[in-house]
């Protein structure tokens, strides 16, 4: 069954972390917070794509880790504070994923939320 229209579904960007987006990434997340052990952390850097193996993740998910495409992975459930555990283990800073995320360069990002952010169109 099909979930009930929500108000903020239409927020464009935007992927609202409620109860529904919780339990499609609830794998995924689990994942990411996993690299907060460093035993975890030396097996993800050790081989990513079998330590991936040992996590019911869906294909899309799986993959958008691999490539870490950041706004795919709170698409399909993520939340930024779990998969950001995947950016600090890359060493890049929140402006860098940010930047990633609105097609900006790090530096750009981080002016721009100097500069009061993005406006409402975009």
């Amino acid at each position: 069954m099909a979930r009930a229209h929500r108000d903020y579904d239409d927020i464009p960007g935007t992927y609202v972390f409620d109860a529904d987006h919780h339990r499609k990434g609830y794998d995924l997340n689990m994942m990411c917070m996993s690299l907060n052990d460093p035993a975890n952390r030396a097996a993800f850097a050790a081989d990513e794509a079998a330590y991936l193996d040992n996590w019911t993740l869906t294909p899309q998910q799986r993959q958008a880790v691999l490539d870490r495409e950041w706004l795919e992975m709170l698409r399909l459930g993520g939340n930024i504070y779990y998969t950001f555990k995947i950016a600090i283990f890359d060493g890049l800073t929140m402006q860098a994923v940010g930047g990633a995320m609105s097609g900006v360069s790090e530096n750009e990002f981080r002016q721009m939320m100097i500069d009061g952010g993005r406006g409402n169109d975009g």
